[in-house]
């Protein structure tokens, strides 16, 4: 796996860039007129893409409809000498359609256990936690 990063500005402006010719921008936030997110904003979608497709791909083979899937992520940072990690990452997953709340919950905890790389990664160093809902209603673990 291999990425390309340029720099398209005079500032902070950068495009990455994968094998396949797929990019996104990434920039310094905190100065005005950013046109990217921040490279911790991408940490946060990268959890949430990893961890997204884990759920998708499997409610996908227990032949669950999903109508609508969305997930959001927020991460507590803390102060590490200069720079400023993440602490604990929270995720929700919310799902729509005609979903199993057990095999929703299940397709979680499985992709945090499991299948998600961008967890796993973190994992060391970073509490992650997650909740589903379906169709509005939370899940109990």
């Amino acid at each position: 796996m291999k990425i390309t990063l340029n720099r398209i500005n005079d500032d902070y402006l950068f495009e990455c860039t994968n094998a396949q010719g797929n990019s996104i921008l990434l920039d310094n936030t905190s100065q005005p007129g950013a046109k990217g997110v921040s490279p911790m904003e991408s940490v946060l979608m990268a959890v949430a893409g990893c961890s997204g497709i884990d759920l998708v791909s499997i409610l996908k083979k227990q032949r669950q409809e999903i109508t609508g899937f969305k997930a959001e992520v927020e991460g507590e940072r803390i102060p590490v000498d200069d720079a400023r990690p993440f602490k604990s990452i929270t995720v929700k997953f919310m799902l729509e359609g005609s979903v199993d709340p057990v095999k929703a919950q299940k397709a979680a905890q499985l992709s945090f256990e499991k299948y998600c790389s961008v967890s796993k990664t973190l994992e060391p160093n970073v509490e992650i936690s997650y909740e589903v809902y379906v169709n509005g209603e939370i899940v109990q673990a």
